[in-house]
């Protein structure tokens, strides 16, 4: 029998894979319906855009838990489920159908939100999420969001530590802005699982403290502290959590190579994909598996840098085995 640690970075992959086999398969079906967010996916403003509103949303969250407005947040993030969820079912049935396992997702995260009714939800939000804006985001534009956002989740973890904050309110709300990893079978998040935040982070059930995030924090039921700097062993942990956004920003650039890649696409069942985009899926879980050998150690870390730059590395090493030119492969063909 592996460790208990060993097979929740097994369901951690799952989650992963999930998402970003979702979302390519969503991919061909999205396009099809007319669904491109944008007049012109290869502006690379579209990612400037995506960045600010970003950045705004961290600040209106972050104010909200400040003065008390968590409930709102939560509604907020139980709406957005649902109406990605719609995205995704209806891919599957007609919209109208798709309404009513939308609206059930968005009721069992408000009545029920135990962990896998979280993970279903967030697996759903972040192909719904990812396969979107693949779509919407040339490759230029992707890189650059990879890009941008990789920096940014490291300042944010090991500098500013704002995202510490941010983890520490959104881990009390149970909502699928985070994925959770039980690592025994007793685990329960609503039956007094003590929690920590991650983007690699773990729970507890026995301490007061615990660590965080992939860069994000740890909590206790009373009180939530983000710690990055004090590492708690994986065999006293009950679970741990990951952000949903290191499962989305990876994908969107996996979704955008197999939309716009110039490279020929592979025989694979179910889902559209080329070189390019299947080993940008194999650098985003290389980055993950690294990422989850230093949060077995008990330490919280911004997942992005090593999720976002395993997905550009292998992306552009796909182009380039599958002859793709380099002014192609970056998007910048056009401007040049």
């Amino acid at each position: 029998m592996f460790p208990r640690e060993y097979r929740g970075v097994a369901f951690v992959v799952g989650l992963f894979l999930a998402v970003q086999l979702g979302a390519l398969a969503l991919v061909p079906e999205f396009a099809e319906s007319g669904y491109q967010a944008v007049e012109n996916p290869d502006d690379p403003t579209n990612s400037v855009v995506y960045v600010l509103a970003i950045l705004v949303m961290t600040g209106v969250m972050l104010a909200a838990f400040k003065y008390n407005f968590d409930g709102a947040i939560r509604l907020l993030i139980v709406g957005t489920s649902a109406w990605l969820s719609w995205y995704v079912f209806s891919a599957l049935v007609s919209p109208l159908a798709a309404a009513v396992p939308a609206a059930a997702v968005g009721v069992g995260l408000l009545v029920y939100p135990e962990w896998y009714v979280i993970d279903t939800a967030g697996v759903l939000m972040g192909a719904g999420a990812a396969g979107l804006f693949g779509i919407s985001f040339g490759l230029l534009p992707a890189l650059i969001l990879l890009a941008f956002l990789a920096v940014y989740d490291a300042i944010s973890v090991y500098g500013t530590e704002h995202m510490l904050s941010l983890a520490e309110g959104v881990m009390d709300l149970n909502i699928p802005v985070v994925l959770v990893i039980p690592l025994s079978l007793s685990y329960s998040l609503l039956e007094g699982g003590e929690e920590e935040t991650g983007e690699s982070g773990e729970s507890d059930g026995d301490s007061d403290e615990n660590g965080g995030d992939s860069g994000e924090s740890g909590a206790d039921d009373d009180e939530r502290e983000a710690d990055v700097g004090d590492p708690t062993p994986m065999e006293e942990r009950d679970a741990f959590f990951i952000g949903l956004g290191d499962a989305v920003i990876p994908t969107v650039l996996i979704a955008s190579a197999a939309t716009f890649s110039p490279a020929a696409g592979l025989a694979v069942p179910l889902v559209g994909v080329n070189l390019p985009a299947l080993l940008a899926m194999v650098g985003s879980l290389a980055g993950l598996l690294v990422l989850m050998s230093w949060v077995i150690k008990g330490r919280p870390h911004a997942g992005l840098p090593l999720l976002n730059g395993g997905a550009i590395g292998g992306y552009l090493i796909g182009s380039v085995v599958a002859g793709v030119p380099l002014a192609d492969a970056l998007g910048l063909a056009s401007f040049l």
